[in-house]
């Protein structure tokens, strides 16, 4: 009975154009992807920065972990509670802003954790309706009243506030959305905290190492709580979370996702440390991101499609699952790698092919993608 409904679904998966199979690469090399013993041109990462596969960052992250060894062994409250990941949370807060930072697994975990800890039953969270889908599955099981407001409209976000009537409210939002690669109306938001005195929470996961100066992200002005992930910009894995000491308390104390897990080790603390330190001074690599992302926005409007995307996530609307998914093919035909984002993580029929630049790509990468992309779309459209 369970074996033939999850047949069924997942039929009617591949008939919509929403099935799933990701290729099985079997490495990479500088911005490449290795594909059964050929290089795949890369536009699907989230290794903004290019640091994941540097020298300096493999040594220092390697070294660490001989040096600490490779597990904690042990939830934080039990024994896992070292002195190197106080101090790495110490640097990040500091660095940041912030009174004082939380480390997690993965950003999955650490929005779950914070939106189901810190929210309950009689609060209410008003959301942007582009957010992550951990922070939706947070915010469902924190108990709180949710309404969304459509995506980045300040004056939607107002008429939310105007009617919900109490002060124990919250607002969700990114600072970079990771599909749409659009950029939070970080002053209008500014305006309405202001007026209506609600909490913050903004997800920076995807501009926290890459935008702002010294990869500062660009929400800080506005967020109480923000969140960061180590898997793009920092070139490592698990997440961070900002925000008031008073709220690490209570995360520590009443958050069940981060109580009852296996805490990060302490190499990966001390690999952190190093990461923050390189991040920092990663100016050049900052600046040729923001190159090629305004070359390639630029090159793509110039030969007639429709793209969105005001820093480094470039959203090329295609519409129909089905037709993103053969673009996406025909480029990795061609040796291009490009994701196929399609519903859920985007509404149903508004399809896009989703561009991750990183600094590491090249005028001659963008050159290859555009002429690619739109040959492919010109033979598609002369057999329909």
């Amino acid at each position: 009975m369970f074996a033939k409904r999850y047949e069924n679904r997942l039929n009617l998966q591949k008939k919509s154009g929403l099935y799933r199979d990701p290729p099985e690469f079997d490495g990479r090399e500088d911005r490449f992807l290795l594909l059964g013993g050929k290089k795949v041109l890369n536009f699907a990462s989230n290794d903004y920065l290019g640091l994941s596969t540097t020298e300096i960052a493999g040594t220092q992250v390697a070294e660490n972990f001989r040096k600490f060894g490779s597990s904690s062994s042990s939830s934080r409250l039990v024994s896992g509670h070292y002195s190197v990941i106080n101090r790495a949370e110490e640097a990040y807060a500091s660095y940041f802003g912030y009174e004082a930072a939380v480390f997690f697994p993965s950003g999955y975990q650490a929005n779950l954790g914070i939106l189901s800890t810190l929210f309950e039953k009689g609060d209410t969270i008003v959301f942007d309706k582009h957010i992550h889908a951990s922070s939706v599955k947070g915010m469902t099981l924190s108990g709180a009243a949710f309404y969304g407001y459509n995506h980045n409209s300040m004056d939607h976000l107002a008429k939310r506030l105007e009617s919900c009537g109490h002060p124990q409210v919250a607002v969700l939002t990114e600072s970079l959305f990771s599909m749409d690669g659009d950029l939070l109306n970080v002053a209008g938001l500014g305006r309405l905290k202001e007026k209506y005195g609600f909490i913050a929470v903004v997800d920076e996961a995807h501009s926290f190492g890459a935008l702002g100066p010294r990869g500062k992200g660009i929400a800080r002005e506005v967020a109480d709580v923000a969140l960061g992930t180590f898997g793009k910009a920092f070139a490592l894995f698990g997440a961070f979370v900002l925000l008031p000491r008073l709220f690490k308390d209570y995360l520590f104390n009443f958050c069940s996702p981060f109580i009852y897990t296996t805490t990060l080790p302490e190499a990966h603390a001390a690999s952190a440390l190093d990461l923050l330190d390189i991040v920092e001074k990663s100016e050049d690599r900052r600046s040729h991101l923001a190159d090629m992302s305004r070359l390639m926005r630029r090159r793509l409007r110039e030969e007639g499609f429709k793209v969105s995307g005001d820093a480094h996530i470039l959203a090329l609307e295609i519409g129909d699952e089905n037709k993103a998914v053969r673009v996406s093919r025909k480029l990795l035909e061609n040796g291009i790698y490009a994701l196929p984002a399609r519903y859920p993580t985007v509404p149903l029929k508004q399809a896009i092919i989703r561009i991750g630049m990183t600094a590491l790509h090249r005028e001659e990468d963008i050159r290859l993608f555009v002429d690619t992309v739109r040959r492919i779309c010109d033979e598609l459209e002369s057999r329909t």
